[in-house]
């Protein structure tokens, strides 16, 4: 189950171990490029670029009679557009998409994707998104688009998941990319919850923002669950993660966070050396 691309390598490995492995004839897999000639100029790939092949490796873990969790964002896009293509070819059969943000359902929906919902569909066969963190462990932070509530409900309710990110998202510790972990919050008093979470990792140096929409900071954003989002940028590593859930979930106005433990079951990493397959050990 490899995709071969331009002096790409790919390696299937746990955190701790690694191996070559021989690319698949599966039908499902992309198209192989040709092997460069020593004449040629490497190929330089986009980030973008490398979210696609993440994603189109990803997808060769799609199997027909599934029902799979469909992400929200740039890379799991990539996922939602292969699945879709699949379809139309004939290659897969009886697929039903559980979507995890109404701009995924919106995509599936023009591409003809038939979809369902927890309710109907509790137990997920199988999810593909992206992540903005991944650390050591296969923990990640997730949500930076906004739908983070909806992708822990879907991806914690699925047998595998299998998360797609290029060699950027890697951090050594939740947190250490200095961007935003974002905590969905209710309305009701959502400044001053994002006190209370900047007071509670004030060793970590952390600073609580409300997300929004203006340069002014006066406009919102809205989640898809008419909820807003705090974002916590940390100086530092915050410790414990499962104690740091803890804490914040216990948070009156908390509704859910964007660390994701302990769920991934495989990662899938696109760099500019190749693509790494990270097995949950």
């Amino acid at each position: 189950m490899a995709i071969s691309y331009p002096q790409f390598i790919v390696s299937e490995k746990s955190p701790m171990e690694a191996k070559i492995i021989v690319p698949s004839s599966s039908s499902q897999a992309s198209p192989s490029p040709p092997p460069l000639s020593s004449s040629m100029s490497p190929v330089v790939l986009t980030q973008d670029e490398l979210k696609k092949i993440a994603a189109y490796k990803a997808v060769e873990y799609v199997e027909s009679n599934m029902v799979i969790g469909l992400g929200t964002g740039s890379t799991a896009k990539h996922a939602v557009d292969r699945i879709a293509e699949l379809l139309n070819q004939g290659k897969l059969h009886n697929i039903i998409g559980i979507p995890t943000s109404k701009k995924t359902y919106d995509q599936a929906v023009s591409l003809g994707i038939p979809l369902s919902d927890l309710n109907s569909h509790p137990v997920v066969d199988l999810s593909i998104d992206g992540a903005d963190e991944v650390d050591p462990f296969l923990n990640l932070v997730k949500g930076r688009g906004g739908s983070l509530l909806r992708e822990k409900m879907v991806e914690s309710s699925s047998k595998k998941f299998v998360v797609i990110v290029d060699e950027s998202k890697m951090v050594k510790h939740l947190g250490g990319s200095g961007l935003a972990m974002p905590v969905e919050v209710v309305p009701y008093g959502d400044l001053a919850v994002a006190k209370s979470l900047q007071a509670l990792f004030e060793d970590s140096g952390c600073v609580a923002k409300r997300r929004t929409l203006d340069l002014d900071g006066k406009v919102p954003f809205v989640t898809d669950n008419g909820n807003h989002i705090v974002e916590l940028f940390f100086k530092k590593d915050i410790g414990d993660l499962n104690t740091a859930s803890d804490k914040i979930l216990r948070i009156p106005g908390v509704v859910e966070h964007g660390m994701f433990l302990g769920l991934a079951t495989t990662v899938i990493v696109a760099g500019e050396l190749g693509v790494t397959v990270e097995n949950k050990s």
